[in-house]
């Protein structure tokens, strides 16, 4: 070594300390809720990780969930309780104190519930804790509650607990180890984003499956399916019911299973014209009965018998009766369902059609999987092995966000009866608590509310007939949503979407609260932005406002803050104790049970507070049976924490499921443990219990689950769920508007009840096309949301603006040349309803007869502390300009809400437009453009916003970089301009109608 130099250590530290505390906690940056571990280094975020033994994300962690940093230091967040000074809208405020705020929000409501309860309108968003809202709605005593799920995914969970006792997404999930067929329909990438990424993962890494796409939009998941199938918007259910015609003309059908698991083969009533028509027959005991292959009538709970599936029949009587099955099948074996007669309504070629049919019924039935697992089943009948169909569906908004979306759903679920894929080795598995009963339990509350009493059940629930609805003597609705009415009879989840406009109009009844929490409905979370606008700020002619007063609550400067009368800050989630029930929306998985909480992991550094907590310190002030005590003091005085330990829903059944009883050591069952925290932190916040080999699969009709169930509290009885290929319900519903029972829907309701309350999937198109001259409007417009966002939470969040900053309309390159429009044109975009002003994108991956654009990255002016000339202000927008909340008014004036018959879910895919390219004196910014959205309260928006440097102990020393307008891929901001670029990413060369047969 040459004397005098000093050798440096040029090593890397591979491993440096981040952070001084890591603390396990829940994510909230969308609804898969995965499990995470939050780096602290002087009590600042330094790095969120997902964690490894979660159920939900096994480690795995996206763009969204990472950023969650950023969204923490947001500058959007609300710093104290803040009263209107100025007009609504204007978004001029000043700061109050705790004890202000909570005294005006409780002498409105104690106001409210001494007259009627009802006239509070409580309606919560996205805020994952509705089996506790729905609660404090039932002590406050008013039926006028719901949450975001009638603006989402209603379609989807009432679809599915009507036909199979469960559902896709949070109540079931495909057999991602064993499905060698998994077609998925309509979802978007957010979506249950990390469970299906890693079950994508699995799949795409096995030579034996294959993965299709039906979709009119060929990104995220689409972007690597085996198969992209780009549909037309709307007509998926006409795609499902071709495939079930083929299925059945090729006799593909799991016979037995069909036998044993469904109603297939109990005996409908054929009786035209008279009460009974279309019910099930039944017997003395009301069991329904079945016909035996030698034509014996018995009850279809005889464990020996072997039902027939088709057939004429006679009860004693004298009526004639027919399987189930054999109506279901003669309807779509009509060549009306055959490939030829959908392929142009579809946009499929009916070669295709065919092809995926046979695809689907090889490997049901040619590959079949049979494992080594003997078990018993609900009769008491051992099985030595567990045979499966490994073929397996998932499907959400595109499917659910149609007016004919409930049926739709329904029909996808009768194609896995038929193919007998439901909860068996390789198909779809129910998720615990499900399956439940068809349909489940309990029935809406609300039929009466009288001044300061609770209601005697839940508002939200599951009506089983007429009888269940929430009317009054005339067949009016009673809730100011009009669910549960003969409107939207089947409404489980309420309509979110109608409530601000019928609150306005004063239909069905005038509300003196309108109380919501995270439902931005003044922007993303209306379906009509201007004309809801105008409904919260109209007035009488004596100056009041039509809507009296809005409290609202969020932990940030939303668009719908401005509109507040008092707004109740909120707190992150990072802040708080959450509790992520399976008395709610569950993460269990098929594997097992599993619940969570969320800690705080940071201390508050402003004047905000959980708004669980909130609620219980109103239920105090305002004397609510459960949460205050009969000498007026607080039942919790620990807040929200202590609620989740100590409340129990039914005896021994709380919140929680995991170490339950005074000991710990209960599970599902079990005594309040005032320790039960303590054990989820230590356990990474979350509590599982796996399911045995033998309890894993036929869930429906397995003696070992069903009596786990019970002994879970999940299930009353241990008896077997029967899934629905024929709803009785639904013919209960139509039976009334034929003029049968005590209960009739009004004569102008009686046309649209026996429409569309058919005991089996039908199609029809979407109802804001009735009457509409499609010539005018030849342009389906849909939205999805990126992967790395979710609604409008994303689009404040400084890290992932720099993926997307703003959303341009997708269009197909065919159907833009067609119109003489280039990549980056600006465009206006034009419904029945208004227009909209939007550049153009260009591409191959969707249906040529589609737009399509990212929802909730347009941004009002001013709004989540945005700087003005962000571009998410200037250059995004909101397709929900143009979708009309109300349909094309009846003969007599009357508009219906813009939704499914049925459940009353939004219809915002149904959305009909024109493109047309804009003046070239209207380009550079988006309209409608509302006037700017007043910061008050919160800092100085800020140019560029940068964090960490701090945490390494020394100054950035970086100079400021201006922001990019990202809106794709590098090459796109070094001025490519040539929008399909062939021989670049994994395209498809193919376009929809276009396929190589």
């Amino acid at each position: 070594m040459t004397e005098g130099i000093v050798l440096r250590d040029e090593r890397a530290d591979t491993s440096p300390i981040v952070s001084d505390e890591v603390k396990y906690t829940t994510c909230y940056m969308c609804a898969c809720r995965c499990g995470i571990k939050v780096h602290l280094k002087d009590n600042k975020i330094r790095y969120i990780e997902g964690n490894p033994d979660h159920p939900v994300n096994k480690g795995v962690l996206c763009a969204k969930g990472s950023a969650g940093i950023m969204q923490q230091n947001s500058p959007a967040k609300l710093q104290k309780p803040l009263l209107r000074v100025g007009e609504r809208g204007e978004g001029k405020f000043k700061e109050i104190e705790w004890e202000e705020a909570l005294g005006l929000a409780a002498g409105w409501l104690k106001d409210v519930r001494a007259d009627d309860p009802s006239k509070l309108a409580f309606f919560t968003g996205r805020d994952q804790s509705q089996s506790f809202t729905g609660w404090w709605a039932k002590q406050y005593g008013t039926r006028n509650f719901a949450a975001h799920g009638g603006f989402c995914s209603v379609n989807m969970a009432a679809a599915g607990l009507y036909s199979i006792g469960g559902s896709f997404w949070e109540f079931g999930e495909p057999d991602w180890d064993l499905t060698k067929y998994f077609l998925m329909f309509g979802v978007a990438e957010d979506h249950d984003s990390n469970p299906i990424k890693i079950g994508l993962g699995k799949l795409k890494t096995r030579e034996d499956a294959k993965f299709v796409s039906v979709n009119p939009v060929r990104s995220g998941y689409s972007a690597i399916a085996d198969e992209w199938v780009g549909i037309t918007p709307g007509t998926d259910g006409l795609f499902v019911m071709a495939i079930i015609h083929e299925l059945l003309n090729a006799e593909k059908i799991d016979w037995e299973y069909l036998k044993r698991y469904t109603n297939a083969s109990w005996l409908v009533i054929q009786a035209e014209g008279e009460a009974d028509n279309g019910l099930f027959a039944r017997d003395a005991t009301g069991t329904a009965l079945i016909a035996t292959t030698t034509g014996k009538l018995l009850p279809n709970s005889d464990r020996k018998a072997d039902p027939a599936l088709v057939g004429t029949y006679t009860l004693p009587s004298g009526q004639t009766v027919v399987p189930a099955f054999q109506l279901m099948a003669a309807r779509y074996l009509d060549e009306k369902y055959s490939p030829d007669a959908v392929a142009e309504k579809t946009g499929i070629k009916a070669a295709t059609i065919r092809r995926i049919a046979a695809e689907i019924a090889e490997v049901a039935f040619e590959q079949e999987i049979t494992l080594d697992i003997p078990w018993t089943d609900w009769a008491g009948r051992r099985q030595e092995k567990m045979t499966g169909r490994p073929v397996s569906m998932h499907a959400m908004r595109g499917i659910s966000a149609h007016s004919n979306g409930f049926h739709t759903c329904r029909a996808i679920h009768l194609l896995q009866m038929i193919l007998g894929t439901i909860d068996v080795p390789g198909g779809f598995r129910h998720k615990p608590p499900y399956p439940k009963p068809c349909p489940p339990g309990p029935t809406p509350a609300g039929k009466e509310t009288r001044a300061n009493t609770p209601l005697d059940g839940m508002p939200l629930g599951f009506p089983k007939g007429p009888a269940d609805l929430l009317v009054d003597e005339m067949g009016n609705p009673k809730r100011i949503d009009k669910a549960y009415s003969w409107e939207y009879p089947l409404s489980a989840h309420g309509l979110m979407h109608s409530v601000i406009h019928n609150a306005w109009a004063g239909d069905p009844q005038e509300i003196d609260v309108l109380f919501m929490y995270m439902a931005n409905m003044g922007w993303n979370s209306s379906m009509n932005v201007p004309d809801t606008i105008r409904y919260l700020t109209d007035k009488n002619p004596d100056g009041s406002y039509k809507i009296p007063k809005i409290i609202y609550s969020d932990a940030y400067s939303s668009e719908t803050v401005a509109y507040a009368d008092l707004v109740l800050p909120d707190t992150t989630y990072l802040e708080r104790w959450d509790c992520i029930s399976l008395l709610d929306r569950p993460i269990s998985s098929a594997h097992g049970a599993a619940d969570a909480i969320r800690q705080p992991v940071v201390t508050l550094d402003r004047d905000v507070r959980p708004f669980q907590d909130v609620l219980l310190e109103l239920g105090v002030m305002l004397n609510l049976p459960g949460i205050a005590a009969e000498d007026g003091s607080a039942l919790y005085p620990g807040g929200y924490a202590e609620y989740m330990v100590r409340h129990e829903r039914t005896p021994d059944i709380g919140p929680l499921g995991g170490w339950r009883g005074e000991d710990g050591t209960g599970q599902g069952r079990g005594a309040p443990n005032m320790k039960q925290l303590d054990a989820y932190i230590a356990n990474g916040c979350f509590w599982e219990k796996k399911f045995t080999p033998e309890q894993s699969y036929y869930k429906f009709a397995n003696k070992s689950y069903l009596d786990e169930a019970v002994r879970m509290g999940w299930l009353a009885m241990p008896g077997q769920v029967m899934m629905e290929i024929y709803s009785e319900t639904l013919q209960k519903f139509r039976l009334a508007a034929q003029g049968f029972g005590e209960l009739q829907p009004p004569d102008h309701l009686r046309p649209r009840i026996d429409t569309f309350f058919d005991p089996m999937p039908i199609w029809y198109s979407a109802l804001e096309e009735e009457g509409l001259p499609q010539d005018d409007f030849p342009l389906h417009a849909v939205t999805q949301r990126p992967m790395h966002m979710y609604h409008s939470w994303g689009g404040q969040n400084a890290w992932l603006r720099q993926i997307t900053a703003r959303n341009p309309l997708f269009i197909h390159a065919e159907t833009a040349a067609a119109k003489g429009i280039a990549d980056g044109d600006w465009l206006w975009v034009t419904s029945p309803h208004g227009r909209v002003k939007a550049q153009a994108k260009l591409m191959q991956g969707v249906n040529p007869h589609t737009v399509w654009t990212w929802n909730a990255i347009g941004k009002r002016k001013g709004a989540w502390n945005l700087k003005e000339d962000a571009p998410e202000a200037t250059k995004g927008f909101l397709l929900n300009h143009i979708i009309s909340q109300l349909l094309p008014a009846r003969e007599d004036g009357y508009r219906y809400s813009n939704s499914d018959p049925v459940t009353g879910q939004a219809a915002w895919y149904d959305l009909r437009v024109k493109i047309e390219k804009c003046a070239a004196d209207e380009y550079e910014e988006t309209e409608p453009m509302l006037p700017p959205q007043d910061h008050f309260g919160l800092p100085e928006p800020t140019e560029l916003l940068r964090y960490g440097a701090d945490l390494k102990g020394e100054a950035s020393g970086l100079a400021p970089v201006a922001m990019k307008d990202w809106i794709g891929n590098r090459e796109e901001n070094a001025g490519q301009k040539s929008g399909i670029r062939p021989g670049h990413g994994n395209q498809l060369t193919d376009v929809p109608g276009k396929e190589k047969e």
